[in-house]
């Protein structure tokens, strides 16, 4: 059973990677992809500043504080990991590829061990050598209170990992994982993980030199692994500039490619200010990008009309869904037929155009993000067309004894995010009241509404939510919400249709075992169609990363892992 926190966070990452993305949901002026977009190698040259734009500052630049090293990207440049994402575009991009180890793991026959063997040749940015041991350093030092805010996985994966409480306090280190030599690293897992290559891309598998930890101060000046290193970090990364590690070598990673000289991260921008600036593109904003802001509804039809404007926009697809939840304990949502009701009653149409247009949102049917690394199976057990099939709602309600119609009340965030929100509740009030059921809306601040959908006793049965993964996989995405040993009485709670079905259950565990993680990934679909004839959600969209780069800004690169522009590929005039 995972630890309650090891959710929590999750669900906390994939609020941000939305709140990141300006408002925007998951997946536009016509699509300049990335693959279009900018130029290409040829185009790259080394040299010069780029500056990052971003809403949010980087703060906790603390490898074991820091959740994970792939939406902003700006973690990457100076932190490498024993495997990485592949960085390139599109559905190629989401696949892990080897960074300091030499391949992406050696399993044993059950994957609850897994050996790496470090490439030769790696330093740090002073110029000492990379080893095991300062691996299996960092990863401990993640387990300590004061640098808490990592991706809990390895405290549930590692054998000891549930009571291990640090290297501060426990100096006898984590006997889970072994050192043999200066180049190997094995890990010792209390259950199967076909997936550990995907974990062993976050942060916490930073080397860390033991002799330069300082703590909750290494955050200032952490020792780069990577192309890069901190030079000046101000209000906990509100200002952080990085410039060239002139002992990180090419020869040793294949997937930053580290073009600028130095890269000035300016945050605690307005979202408006940050795509003005873009817009216009003047002095050094020319040669500048932004790793969190998207562009919103208003903003797109500006540069759709705009030739110049609109070569200069990267889309990206993240793995996220934007969905209704029920809890099956409330009436009248204990009643399977009014929650088929109520899934073919939804208009995607209007809820689409209310989370910004087709540019900004795709309908969703499945419960995965429609792309191939999750193990996306087409399926559609509801389906409701464009505008809602209110007529079979109708006959529905009628089955379940609600033949005059009801009321029910819809839980949202007062957050004008675009998810979440009054506009997305409003469309699903709209669309329902045509099938015959009265929608009231509850609209709750932010905190006040996290906090009463991910708690099992104050949950209501009828709300807005959404999900985003860890990594490209139908794993991290599925078994937080439908295994019910996730389920979390007193804590955070994300299993919210408290669904525990033991065949559910024991065919998670078995898809765990697989190290193919394309067999993995379409037995993750299979799964997913399963879950979704139990209409304990209703999948309503994916969201779709539109942002604009200056106007000097080269070799554009987004995979669908991070779905947004990549800056160790970048390159600027």
């Amino acid at each position: 059973m995972r630890q309650p926190s090891l959710i929590a966070r999750r669900a906390a990452v994939a609020t941000v990677s939305l709140v990141v993305a300006a408002g925007a949901a998951a997946c536009g002026p016509e699509d300049n992809d990335a693959k279009s977009s900018g130029g290409g190698d040829s185009q790259a040259k080394k040299g010069g500043t780029l500056t990052v734009l971003n809403s949010n500052p980087q703060s906790d630049f603390d490898p074991a504080r820091l959740y994970t090293s792939g939406g902003g990207n700006v973690p990457s440049l100076v932190f490498r990991t024993l495997t990485t994402r592949n960085r390139e575009n599109g559905a190629a991009g989401a696949k892990v590829v080897p960074d300091l180890a030499t391949d992406t793991g050696r399993p044993s026959k059950n994957a609850t061990v897994w050996t790496y063997t470090l490439k030769k040749g790696l330093t740090y940015e002073d110029g000492t050598p990379i080893t095991s041991a300062d691996i299996k350093y960092g990863i401990e030092r993640s387990f300590a209170a004061e640098l808490s805010g990592g991706a809990p996985y390895l405290r549930d994966w590692l054998i000891g990992g549930a009571d291990y409480q640090g290297p501060y306090k426990d100096k006898k280190g984590l006997d889970s994982i072994e050192t043999p030599d200066d180049l190997t690293i094995v890990f010792h897992l209390n259950k199967p993980e076909g997936e550990f290559p995907y974990l062993a891309t976050q942060t916490q598998f930073t080397p860390v030199p033991k002799a330069k930890d300082t703590g909750t101060k290494y955050e200032q000046h952490p020792v780069s692994s990577g192309p890069y290193k901190v030079v000046k970090n101000e209000n906990d990364g509100e200002r952080l500039v990085l410039e060239r590690n002139t002992h990180w070598s090419a020869s040793t990673d294949a997937e930053r490619k580290a073009y600028p000289d130095r890269i000035d991260v300016r945050s605690g921008l307005d979202s408006s200010v940050i795509n003005q600036r873009l817009s216009s593109s003047q002095g050094a904003d020319a040669a500048a990008v932004t790793t969190d802001t998207n562009l919103g509804p208003a903003e797109l039809a500006k540069v759709t009309g705009d030739k110049e404007l609109a070569s200069r926009v990267g889309t990206g697809h993240f793995g996220y869904t934007n969905y209704i939840a029920f809890n099956p304990k409330v009436k009248p949502f204990d009643n399977p037929k009014v929650r088929q009701a109520i899934s073919y009653a939804i208009d995607r149409s209007s809820v689409v155009n209310a989370a910004g247009g087709s540019s900004l949102a795709e309908p969703a049917t499945t419960y995965l993000p429609n792309q191939k690394s999750f193990g996306y199976t087409p399926y559609d057990h509801f389906p409701a067309g464009a505008s809602g099939n209110a007529t079979k709602a109708k006959e529905l309600l009628k089955e379940a004894g609600y033949k005059n119609g009801l009321t029910v009340t819809l839980t949202h965030s007062n957050s004008k995010d675009f998810e979440t929100s009054p506009e997305i509740a409003t469309a699903i009030q709209d669309a329902l009241k045509k099938a015959g059921i009265t929608v009231k809306l509850q609209g709750l601040e932010s905190n006040d509404y996290s906090d009463k959908i991910h708690s099992a006793k104050t949950e209501p049965g009828f709300f807005l939510a959404h999900w985003g993964a860890d990594w490209p996989s139908g794993g991290p995405f599925l078994a937080p919400i439908f295994d019910g040993r996730q389920i979390v009485k007193d804590g955070a709670n994300f299993n919210t249709g408290f669904l525990n079905d033991k065949s559910v259950n024991s065919e998670i565990d078995a898809i765990n075992k697989l190290t193919d993680l394309d067999e993995a990934a379409k037995r993750w679909g299979a799964l997913d169609e399963k879950t979704g004839e139990q209409a304990l959600t209703v999948p309503l969209f994916h969201p779709v990363y539109k942002r604009l780069y200056g106007k000097d800004v080269k070799n554009i690169v987004i995979s669908d892992w991070t779905g947004v522009l990549d800056i160790s590929q970048v390159a600027v005039k």
